[in-house]
């Protein structure tokens, strides 16, 4: 399919570049190669693009990112600077590339300030964190942004009508000591991300943001983090025994609900047809968009996965790009209209 829109594709600042292949050969099978694409804007990935029918990219700045740093004046400067360098980058490409804004979420006003400079300054098209704020003296604290204290954040983002894109980061801290060091094998996307953003994001629903800010739109990516397959199992238990047991003084809503009003789902990494059509049958096709996770995940697998999927063309056209022009609100890009 032509024209198609990606929406959780990572970069990082060139300045980085020792610390980007450094922390590529933790994880990558060919660290050099995944280094070279992450710390490319434009170059490589258009050539990508070009070659795999991809018209537009939201840009994003990578994992950890600003989440991992914990001392607050340092993760707002570079916050500030991944925006600016990210904005200059693809100010003359305008029809391929859009950005999230890169946010250091220490401080709600703070992070709200921010946000909206990058969409009334730069037109950026919403903002990207990596799941909770690392903080304290020692980084071992974590920021959740689901209390009321977030509120201010939460209103600006509404008041500014762009979504919010929960993304995963690495366990850190005694966290990781206690939970995953003896079992390394599992952090990232083969467990760690999905348990991280779905408490998260659950957290966000039964401590009521969604009932405060009913316009809020949440994306969260690789197909769903695992919360779609448990969403009867979530329903019965939320409905048949915690709201009886006070749930309904936060939670108003079911969770199907905020799933059909204000969550949306990426296939950022996650290439499987059956799992894609379970997924339209538990929360809708409108919801769902196509994506990559380039450069974790290549352009190949994604986009030859997608566009030979046996499934309505419509509803192909839906993931692939018009949901993602409704809720981005986008302009013209390359094949936009292309069938």
């Amino acid at each position: 399919m032509k024209g198609k829109v990606a929406i959780e594709e990572a970069f990082a600042l060139p300045r980085f570049a020792e610390r980007t292949r450094w922390w590529a050969g933790l994880f990558a099978v060919d660290p050099e190669k995944h280094a070279r694409e992450m710390n490319d804007v434009d170059k490589i990935r258009l050539d990508y693009m070009d070659k795999y029918d991809v018209g537009y990219k939201i840009l994003s700045y990578t994992a950890p990112g600003v989440q991992d740093i914990w001392d607050p004046k340092e993760a707002q400067a570079l916050a500030v600077e991944i925006n600016d360098y990210v904005a200059d980058a693809i100010k003359d490409k305008a029809d391929r590339f859009g950005a999230f804004a890169t946010l250091s979420m220490h401080d709600p006003k703070e992070a709200a300030d921010e946000l909206r400079r990058c969409v009334t300054k730069y037109g950026f098209k919403g903002a990207l964190v990596n799941d909770t704020q690392r903080a304290g003296p020692d980084g071992d604290d974590m920021i959740f942004y689901d209390g009321p204290a977030w509120d201010v954040f939460w209103s600006t983002v509404s008041e500014l009508d762009v979504p919010f894109y929960l993304h995963p980061r690495n366990p850190t801290g005694t966290i990781y000591d206690k939970l995953w060091a003896d079992r390394k094998w599992l952090v990232g996307p083969p467990l760690s991300f999905a348990q991280g953003v779905s408490l998260h994001l659950l957290g966000m629903v039964t401590n009521g943001v969604f009932d405060r800010f009913p316009k809020l739109q949440i994306i969260i990516g690789h197909m769903g983090e695992h919360i779609p397959f448990d969403l009867w199992r979530i329903n019965h238990w939320f409905e048949d025994v915690k709201k009886p047991l006070g749930l309904k003084e936060t939670c108003k809503k079911t969770i199907r609900d905020y799933f059909a009003q204000n969550v949306w789902i990426t296939t950022s990494g996650h290439f499987s047809t059956p799992t894609l059509k379970y997924t339209i049958e538990e929360v809708g096709s409108d919801r769902l968009l196509f994506s990559i996770d380039y450069p974790f995940e290549n352009f190949d697998d994604a986009c030859t996965w997608f566009d030979g999927m046996e499934i309505d063309e419509g509803t192909k056209r839906k993931i692939g790009k018009d949901n993602a022009r409704k809720l981005f609100k986008l302009g013209s890009f390359k094949d936009a209209d292309a069938s």
